[in-house]
């Protein structure tokens, strides 16, 4: 080898991207998936693993920018539950209920992200203390509005984004309308976190507010709309969920936790700066992944409950470990 062949040898591999460990994890867990069950790989296998896991991604996505920012948003979990109930009230089995119903949940959760984002940003209030008192606010509206109990039932119009299946389809034969609305979002929230000029103002706001404020970026206008993306997340998701999961008056109990650890797992800082669209979306497949292994070697949710906190403590351990070492 000559030395011009090996100074480009090596200049090739200078410019290969590094590549975020949530995507090899994700496909280790899959290997290992389809080891203990073959029809795994089938079409119906892999569409339906891919359905269940799209609420959970697109939440991920949204819940993302607020931890760019630099909080939290407790409250995404509250939200799919009032967006299940009160769509399932509000629409009671009428289809024609079905899309002004869907415009009112999404217009409620534009305003639950304004309100978090107004305390976090202009009172100054913490975003992990707003958040949680908004989640333990609409637990109550929930229950209040139910009764405690289901109400009403979702018509088949509202609940065709959740499970209804493409089929007769080349090669992949199935596909889930799900699936196809985690793909719009999650290309939709994509461009707006890393084409768009907004996403450089969300990561200046997480890493540095004081720099980003004396470079003219309008931080509270962009915290306020991370909260709104996250909270419209949340309504989407909630959408698909009553969709395929039912009516329940704790549909998103834990969801908030889970979004979270996903987007950690996808290598987003908790205190701001750093965080990835499409490895957040890659976090919730891995963490669906690790729920659905757990199933198959029959442990029950309190152990899955475990396992969940401990990753979300390692991914933060190491984070916080590997942010130390870079300095920043």
């Amino acid at each position: 080898m000559t030395m011009s062949t090996a100074r480009q040898s090596r200049g090739m591999k200078w410019r290969l991207p590094p590549i975020n460990p949530v995507y090899v994890v994700l496909i280790l867990l899959i290997i290992a998936i389809a080891i203990l069950v073959p029809n795994f790989l089938t079409p119906f296998g892999y569409m339906n693993f891919l359905k269940r896991a799209a609420p959970l991604a697109i939440l991920a996505a949204g819940q993302v920018f607020v931890l760019v920012s630099g909080g939290f948003d407790l409250s995404v979990g509250s939200l799919i539950t009032l967006t299940v109930i009160g769509s399932s009230i509000l629409t009671n089995g009428d289809p024609a209920a079905t899309w002004w119903v869907i415009l009112l949940m999404l217009s409620i959760g534009v305003a639950v992200g304004v309100i978090n984002g107004v305390v976090v940003s202009y009172l100054k209030v913490p975003s992990i203390i707003a958040t949680l008192g908004m989640m333990i606010t609409l637990n109550g509206i929930a229950l209040m509005w139910s009764g405690g109990a289901p109400r009403g039932y979702l018509p088949d119009t509202f609940r065709f984004f959740g499970r209804t299946l493409i089929k007769d389809l080349p090669l992949v034969k199935i596909f889930p309308v799900a699936v196809i609305v985690m793909i719009v979002v999650g290309v939709a929230l994509w461009w707006f976190m890393h084409r768009a000029n907004y996403g450089r103002l969300v990561h200046a706001v997480g890493d540095n507010p004081y720099a980003a404020r004396l470079a003219g970026v309008p931080i509270e206008r962009v915290r306020i709309s991370a909260f709104v993306i996250s909270s419209v997340s949340a309504v989407v998701a909630g959408i698909l969920l009553g969709g395929f999961a039912g009516v329940s008056t704790d549909v998103g109990t834990g969801f908030e936790l889970q979004a979270i650890t996903a987007a950690v797992i996808g290598g987003a800082q908790l205190l701001g700066g750093k965080g990835s669209v499409p490895a957040s979306i890659a976090g919730a497949l891995t963490l669906q992944a690790i729920f659905t292994l757990l199933n198959m070697l029959g442990l029950p949710k309190p152990f899955r409950d475990a396992v969940q906190g401990l990753i979300l403590i390692s991914a933060v351990a190491l984070a916080m470990y590997r942010r130390k070492r870079s300095g920043t």
